[in-house]
């Protein structure tokens, strides 16, 4: 029976429209699209489970299996990628994003590079093995709402679901292996005072000047987080703390009550989040001791760890070989390192370009593509060890 056809498989994933957004009607296709793989796979042999995430019946991860049932977290490879998108902007579109097109020797289509196109490789390789006996397993992990949460991830974790010992994400890394990126997380400060006519400013408690005091705390934090030792391998080789948003008041010549301000943390291997939210908060409400404000604390995203496999993992090695470039670290987060929790020595590695994710005129090149193969099937060589 012949391999799938990868080109088919991309097509059919990126005609689902699979958008991570607060807005339900923007995503109806996760669940459709989950259960069109897993037939084509199960057509194959794969032993398929679409997992629901919590209640929600139209947001699923896909576990397809190959090979041996025993021993799976002891041995075995894992091809890992997500099915959502963020939103898009069709005006900056040149051709339909729901639908594959081939132009310039590039594939075009709404996440063909972040990261349906690596999905859809990994699908055409893992299927190349289905009439061959092998000594260990090799399953595909495929999850919704990475983009707005890890939803599909986390739940993966927290029931420690682990499909194999050794992972690959396929996220856009132009073939270079990832072993190290920054864990994130953002946060909300509120200052709740009390308003008043701006004439007399004892007769209210002004929340954007609280706020004042709350950034003068949360800089001297960032300034003290950037001013660690520097960590050899990252583009930005420190932890970065941006103000993104403030809002407060409602008019010139009135007292706010209240101000708000969101935050992004990005952080180093080695942080956690659950340390760094507290030093923030202490912080901050030192900073307000003095102050007839009060302040509320809130997290905007629960947050990502960041990940580091160890440069000694036979993944690592094996990706180093095979692609010719050492392991490297990066700003983003990935799924990573959730299923490096659960005992999946994960690389992030796909034939995408990070720079191309999240823009208009998404593409996949052609040229990444028999490399991203030949790399899978090595590694289905060394890890799984086919008859």
């Amino acid at each position: 029976m012949p391999a799938l056809n990868w080109r088919d498989v991309l097509a059919e994933l990126v005609a689902e429209p699979t958008i991570s957004s607060d807005d339900p009607t923007l995503d109806r296709g996760n669940r459709r699209a989950a259960e069109r793989l897993a037939a084509r796979l199960d057509d194959f042999g794969f032993d398929c489970d679409i997992h629901p995430i919590g209640e929600r019946e139209d947001k699923v991860n896909l576990i397809a299996r190959l090979g041996p049932t025993e021993r799976r977290s002891e041995s075995g490879l894992v091809f890992a990628g997500h099915l959502d998108t963020v939103p898009y902007d069709d005006t900056g579109w040149d051709s339909d994003p729901f639908a594959l097109t081939e132009r310039d020797n590039r594939l075009y289509g709404l996440g063909t590079t972040d990261m349906k196109g690596f999905v859809a490789l990994a699908a055409g390789v893992a299927t190349e093995y289905a009439d061959q006996p092998l000594e260990a397993p090799l399953s595909l992990v495929v999850t919704a709402d990475e983009e707005c949460g890890m939803d599909g991830a986390r739940a993966l974790a927290d029931n420690g679901i682990a499909a194999g010992r050794y992972c690959v994400i396929g996220e856009p890394t132009s073939l270079v292996p990832i072993r190290q990126h920054k864990g994130i997380f953002m946060e909300t400060i509120e200052t709740i005072g009390a308003s008043g006519h701006s004439s007399n400013p004892a007769h209210g408690a002004n929340a954007i000047e609280a706020m004042h005091l709350a950034i003068s705390a949360i800089r001297a934090l960032r300034d003290e987080l950037a001013g660690r030792d520097p960590a050899d391998g990252f583009p930005v080789p420190h932890a970065t703390l941006n103000l993104g948003t403030v809002r407060g008041g409602d008019a010139a010549n009135r007292i706010p009550a209240r101000c708000r301000l969101d935050i992004d943390l990005r952080f180093l291997p080695g942080d956690s989040i659950d340390d760094l939210r507290e030093s923030l908060r202490n912080r901050v409400r030192a900073a307000l001791a003095q102050s007839d404000c009060e302040v509320r604390f809130s997290a905007l995203f629960a947050g990502t760890p960041a990940l580091e496999t160890p440069p000694d993992s036979p993944i690592v090695t094996a990706c180093e070989e095979l692609t010719g470039h050492e392991a490297a670290a990066v700003d983003f987060g990935t799924e990573g390192a959730f299923y490096n929790a659960i005992g999946m020595e994960t690389v992030i590695l796909g034939p995408g370009d990070i720079a191309l994710a999240h823009q208009p005129n998404e593409y996949l090149a052609l040229s990444r593509v028999a490399p991203m193969q030949s790399i899978l099937r090595s590694l289905v060589q060394r890890f799984c060890r086919p008859g």
